[in-house]
């Protein structure tokens, strides 16, 4: 008999947009799998009006019965704080956990301003980003190839093998120019890769996918088609491999790995650092 694993709600609280707090509690929680996690998130919660609102949401919760809720909070003013833990939940303050001992350690005393991880050299970081986005754009599926010198990583592999997510990814998360590339049937007679990217063999990563996941992909998009059709699958993504190994290109699968974990691969592998806390 199927047993339904028991429910815990969690309240995502944050005095901006809440994703740091939302990512911390997902990398935690995601270790208790026999129990079901419903997650609301409570983002620009940055006066004390606004907390006492959300301190009524999670008490209306835990009036519902069963387990308090778990609050997980990444504000920093620690008036409005109080005003969410003096609610029935389990209070996990993010924020302060660290900040407290980090004060003593570089014995330095915390800002405290509201939403500064987001803001902090918001002028040159946020454009980098814009920058980044919009190359990958304009770079995306190969569709166009001047301004090549420029990117910071050319991804190539098949199509519908996860490159234009992890292009995003990269040009929002990072700020990293990433292009990328198709690799066709085409290449595959040549033995070869495009001409366009052969000057930029040093940028180029390789994205490959299992031959029967790369199907389930395509049909979505192409139903009962040859594009779609496993043994085309099969034949593209060894033919593809094929050529990164011949051409010394850096690849990995896509298949059983998430989007942050590929990217964070990729910039390992191609020595890009773009993480900045000043």
């Amino acid at each position: 008999m199927d047993v339904t694993p028991p429910e815990r709600t969690v309240f995502i609280v944050s005095d901006s947009t809440g994703i740091t707090a939302e990512t911390f509690s997902h990398a935690v929680l995601s270790q208790f799998e026999t129990i079901a996690f419903q997650a609301v998130r409570l983002p620009f919660i940055d006066s004390i009006e606004k907390a006492d609102a959300a301190a009524r949401k999670i008490a209306q919760k835990s009036s519902l019965g069963g387990p308090p809720p778990l609050v997980f909070s990444t504000l920093v003013d620690p008036e409005i704080a109080s005003h969410i833990r003096s609610a029935p939940c389990i209070f996990l303050d993010l924020f302060g956990a660290f900040v407290h001992r980090l004060e003593k350690i570089l014995n330095a005393s915390a800002n405290r301003s509201v939403g500064r991880s987001h803001t902090n050299g918001l002028s040159k970081q946020y454009n980098h980003r814009i920058e980044a986005i919009n190359f990958s754009l304009a770079h995306d599926d190969g569709q166009y190839v001047q301004g090549l010198e420029q990117a910071d990583v050319i991804l190539v592999g098949v199509s519908r093998c996860g490159k234009t997510p992890t292009s995003l990814y990269l040009a929002m998360q990072y700020a990293v120019k990433a292009a990328n590339f198709p690799l066709i049937p085409e290449d595959f007679d040549r033995a070869a890769l495009p001409a366009s990217l052969l000057p930029f063999r040093r940028k180029l990563f390789g994205l490959s996918i299992q031959p029967e996941r790369l199907a389930e992909v395509r049909n979505e998009r192409r139903p009962n088609s040859t594009y779609a059709s496993l043994r085309q699958c099969r034949d593209e993504v060894a033919n593809a491999e094929r050529l990164m190994r011949m051409e010394n290109i850096p690849w990995l699968s896509t298949t059983t790995r998430s989007i942050e974990e590929i990217s964070t691969k990729i910039m390992d592998e191609v020595g890009l650092d773009r993480l900045s806390y000043q």
